[in-house]
């Protein structure tokens, strides 16, 4: 038997600005981005060369989905981005405006530091040790 985490919802503001910074700040692929509906759209990015697992952006429908965004988990990391080049990436997200809460640190298990998106759900930048 095998299985795979598919998609992993992102509740966004608004699909177009959620497209263009996870595209154009972090070099995602916009996999698809088919309207559903007047106010409904089914959107899929995810990291160049990601092979199973992408991000949904779901624009928040009512009260409750909006007061979540940009805190989908409490204030913890939500999100783990894997590079094989830490250096290269971190370099390149600070020029392009990327705010990192939390430093370039060297860990047991690899070169990690943490970001926020554009609505202020944390992710790690890390590339693990070989």
């Amino acid at each position: 038997m095998k299985q795979h985490i598919a998609h992993i919802t992102v509740v966004v503001k608004d699909y177009d600005e959620a497209i263009r910074f996870y595209t154009e700040k972090l070099d995602f692929t916009l996999i698809e981005d088919t309207v559903l509906s007047e106010t409904k759209r089914w959107v899929l990015v995810a990291p160049v060369g990601a092979t199973e697992c992408c991000l949904l952006l779901a624009k928040a429908a009512d009260e409750e989905q909006t007061s979540r965004i940009g805190n989908q988990t409490g204030r913890r990391v939500a999100f783990f981005l894997y590079t094989d080049d830490f250096w290269r990436d971190y370099h390149k997200m600070v020029e392009r405006g990327i705010h990192f809460v939390r430093l370039p640190k060297e860990e047991e298990y690899g070169m990690v530091a943490v970001f926020e998106d554009l609505y202020g759900n944390l992710w790690d930048l890390l590339q693990p040790k070989k």
